[in-house]
């Protein structure tokens, strides 16, 4: 009978430690989730490289970019000099100016993340919950703006200028909704 329960209290000990070697990586950080990926597939943890502002407006990605992020930025980059118009980039991809949804919109119909403009309250609910590696869309019924690989896309916060723009400085994100692609 002792040798039984020593048996017994050895697989036990075993049980708890598998237990206790499974969960401790995925508890040793809880804001670093895989999306639904194995982290095989997608390394989302490491920081990324911050892409680089250009004087004249436009953002070049780092080297370490995924493609679809260097897509993104190539999109929004078309569109960084026109102006501003209420509802602009909802009825077309290409149009004379952007409104706030529509430039996070078209951005991110170029990595292919998009397949039809979306108004920043609908954007709520796009993707995933919580802020990206990559890509972090903010947003909320009045308001959408993105962060992307470390610079703010957004319509807003510009002096004399109005319209999509690359901003180095990032914004207060309080009444705000984080949003962003599996993986990205």
């Amino acid at each position: 009978m002792h040798k039984k329960f020593k048996l017994k209290a050895g697989i036990a000990s075993i049980a708890v430690l598998s237990a206790i070697a499974v969960a401790a990586p995925g508890s040793a950080s809880a804001a670093c989730t895989t999306g639904g990926m194995s982290p095989a597939e997608i390394d989302i943890c490491t920081p990324t490289a911050k892409a680089k502002l250009l004087d004249n407006g436009m953002l070049i990605p780092p080297k370490s970019a995924p493609a679809r992020v260097k897509k993104v930025i190539a999109a929004a980059n078309k569109i960084r000099s026109k102006p501003y118009i209420y509802g602009g980039g909802h009825a077309r991809w290409w149009d004379k100016g952007y409104d706030c949804s529509g430039a996070v919109s078209y951005a991110l119909h170029g990595g292919e993340f998009l397949e039809a403009p979306m108004p920043s309250g609908p954007m709520e609910k796009w993707a995933l919950s919580g802020e990206g590696r990559w890509i972090t869309v903010y947003t909320n019924p009045g308001h959408a703006y993105a962060v992307i690989a470390g610079y703010r896309w957004d319509t807003s916060g510009d002096s004399g200028e109005s319209g999509p723009r690359w901003h180095e400085d990032l914004r207060d994100n309080v009444g705000f909704l984080s949003r962003h692609p599996a993986g990205y």
